[in-house]
């Protein structure tokens, strides 16, 4: 069998890699991967003045590996959403409770070696309708989520 390998289109090329498919998830706390970043401008809105964003495209896994999505997440740079940021910092362990941190995006993602940080998040099922007028639904991220701490053994005296 011929490798295939990546290169750029033609505009009359054949296509036929229909992509992977990802499954609407039920309302749950899951695991999430930041697989993409991207430094984009919120031109402002009537709820939040122009600002900085961060565009993050997220890989969701449910806890047994069975279910798999990808959801698309903004992180706006403004103090009016400095509590979501800290969320997000303290999901994927760079910030704790009480302390400052200095946003370091490059451990968020990093694009030269696709390595993505990754933490909890909930994620709930998104209802809308499109441009269209058609009903449809996807998933969103609602909040991120405090690490797990691993459970600490009992001790018992004299044993090893």
């Amino acid at each position: 069998m011929a490798e295939v390998m990546d290169r750029e289109l033609g505009w009359e090329d054949e296509i036929a890699n229909d992509g992977p498919s990802y499954d609407l998830f039920p309302e749950c706390d899951c695991n999430f991967k930041v697989v993409g970043f991207k430094r984009e401008r919120h031109n402002g809105s009537a709820k939040l003045p122009a600002c900085s964003k961060a565009a993050l495209t997220i890989e969701i896994e449910s806890d047994d590996g069975t279910l798999h999505s990808r959801v698309n997440h903004n992180l706006f740079l403004h103090t009016k959403t400095e509590g979501l940021l800290c969320s997000f910092f303290i999901s994927i362990g760079q910030k704790k409770h009480g302390e400052p941190l200095r946003m370091d995006w490059s451990k968020v993602y990093n694009e030269n070696t696709g390595e993505g940080a990754s933490g909890r998040c909930h994620v709930i099922v998104n209802h809308y309708t499109n441009d269209k007028g058609e009903e449809r639904t996807n998933n969103q991220i609602s909040r991120f989520l405090e690490p797990v701490e691993p459970a600490k053994k009992a001790f018992t005296p004299g044993s090893f």
